[in-house]
């Protein structure tokens, strides 16, 4: 497996990491946890090292899969987790990012994760109860500690980013980016760039859509899979941007690659500082999606790929307009 550094001041990883909210959280039931296990050994022996997880994903039940599963491994892997909600009473819906919060948090993640150290604390969602320098503050005492290595950001703007990159700097920031969503090419990008801060877009797949799979006969459990609430997702939506798919379909049977592939192949190829975070709760999955690292396009594919997916308008919004403002 390829090796990238996440910016100036992150850890080196695998050009691929795993995201690993859907093993049991928000993808309808959870799978079973000790086939999660294996799931999360075997990558690591195909060569991904850098797994991403959350308090919220459960709550808490994500963070204790990852304890089990790597723990005996730890040495070898580089885990992200995040804080930011208040979960206490199960739901995880109030946001929460005081600083006595965040060392609370990080307290229980680590006995959670069966470490000493979390790799990259991220801020999962901004508070605007809480001023970000406050809570890089408090992310940067917990590095003088010993308790974390590296501070990350979850969905800001430019500003929210150089403020708390001026009190701690951030290693990563996370926020979606794909074939379907490239607003982060705006403005978020270059910022990332000037600054020396990596990139870790999670669904790179458009929340599975780029893999070719759903159609709009799809269906979604509105109990358990968060997709049901989303304008992307509804029938006529799938429908219509099918057309996508089929362009990025096309163009990877040039060099016998998968939608998904091409889809994680272009990510890879925007910057050498972007590591995308796809989930999976299936390990032939596992495999087609580390066999992405090797796909190769020249940049004049690249360009003639970029013309045509611009010209492709597409239905549905990215959230309800409910949560566009927090999410």
């Amino acid at each position: 497996m390829k090796k990238r550094i996440l910016g100036k001041n992150g850890p080196e990883v695998s050009a691929l990491g795993l995201g690993c909210m859907g093993m049991s959280y928000h993808r309808g039931p959870a799978p079973d946890r000790t086939e999660m296990i294996a799931l999360l050994r075997k990558a690591v022996e195909l060569g991904i090292t850098f797994f991403d997880t959350a308090e919220v994903y459960g709550p808490f039940i994500n963070e204790e899969l990852l304890g089990e599963a790597l723990s005996p491994l730890r040495k070898d892997v580089v885990i992200a987790t995040k804080f930011g909600f208040n979960c206490e009473d199960g739901k995880p819906s109030v946001l929460d990012s005081r600083p006595e919060r965040i060392r609370l948090v990080a307290e229980k993640s680590l006995k959670r994760l069966k470490c000493e150290c979390i790799d990259i604390f991220y801020q999962h969602r901004l508070d605007p109860n809480v001023p970000i320098e406050d809570v890089a503050g408090a992310v940067k005492d917990l590095i003088r500690q010993g308790k974390v290595k590296h501070f990350g950001l979850c969905e800001v703007g430019p500003q929210t980013i150089r403020r708390a990159h001026a009190v701690q700097p951030i290693a990563a920031l996370q926020s979606e980016y794909s074939l379907m969503w490239r607003e982060p090419e705006t403005d978020i990008l270059p910022t990332l760039e000037e600054l020396g801060i990596g990139f870790a877009p999670y669904s790179p797949l458009g929340r599975g859509y780029l893999s070719g799979e759903l159609n709009e006969h799809s269906r979604f459990d509105a109990g358990n899979d968060n997709r049901a609430a989303l304008p992307r997702f509804t029938a006529e939506a799938m429908k219509a941007n099918r057309v996508l798919v089929d362009l990025i379909s096309e163009f990877g049977r040039r060099k016998n690659a998968t939608p998904a592939q091409v889809a994680f192949a272009w990510l890879l190829s925007r910057k050498p500082w972007i590591v995308p975070i796809p989930g999976t709760t299936k390990p032939a999955r596992l495999q087609e999606n580390i066999k992405a690292v090797e796909v190769e396009f020249t940049p004049e594919e690249w360009r003639e790929l970029e013309s045509a997916v611009a010209k492709v308008k597409l239905q549905g919004d990215r959230y309800p307009a409910s949560q566009a403002t927090r999410l």
